[in-house]
């Protein structure tokens, strides 16, 4: 079993797709072992994001992601991180097939509803920034 980290992003939590996105992991197979919902500040989304700190986009990333509530989630399954990647879709939503989360949800490169870890490594970083250990135990 693999773990993978999960945001629904503020666009998609303003317009009330939560559940629909809940709804689509669980349809997929994928278990959801944490959830939580909270309104990042701007240094937290900084702290979060800070590998792209020196990209131009940077400035309008960390102020959308701190704009309203995001739902944070841990996800488990059989090569989780590819099955979320997959269901999610390409980054542009302006791209991304209809069937995938993002071409459902998404708007743009940015506004595109959902975040996804994207390595083994990268999903072990993002579940620790936003979760305990005892929040992660084993139901």
């Amino acid at each position: 079993m693999q773990r993978t980290f999960a945001i629904v992003k503020p666009d998609a939590y303003a317009a009330g797709h939560t559940g629909a996105i809940i709804a689509r992991i669980q349809e997929s197979g994928l278990r959801l072992v944490a959830c939580k919902t909270l309104h990042l500040t701007q240094r937290q989304a900084q702290g979060f994001y800070h590998v792209h700190r020196e990209r131009p986009f940077f400035s309008s990333l960390v102020t959308f992601m701190s704009e309203g509530p995001i739902v944070a989630l841990v996800l488990e399954g059989e090569d989780a991180i590819k099955r979320w990647r997959d269901l999610m879709g390409p980054t542009d939503a302006t791209k991304a097939p209809k069937e995938t989360l993002r071409g459902t949800f998404g708007a743009s490169i940015e506004r595109n509803a959902t975040h996804g870890s994207d390595a083994p490594d990268t999903a072990a970083y993002e579940i620790g920034y936003f979760f305990s250990g005892l929040e992660l135990a084993d139901l």
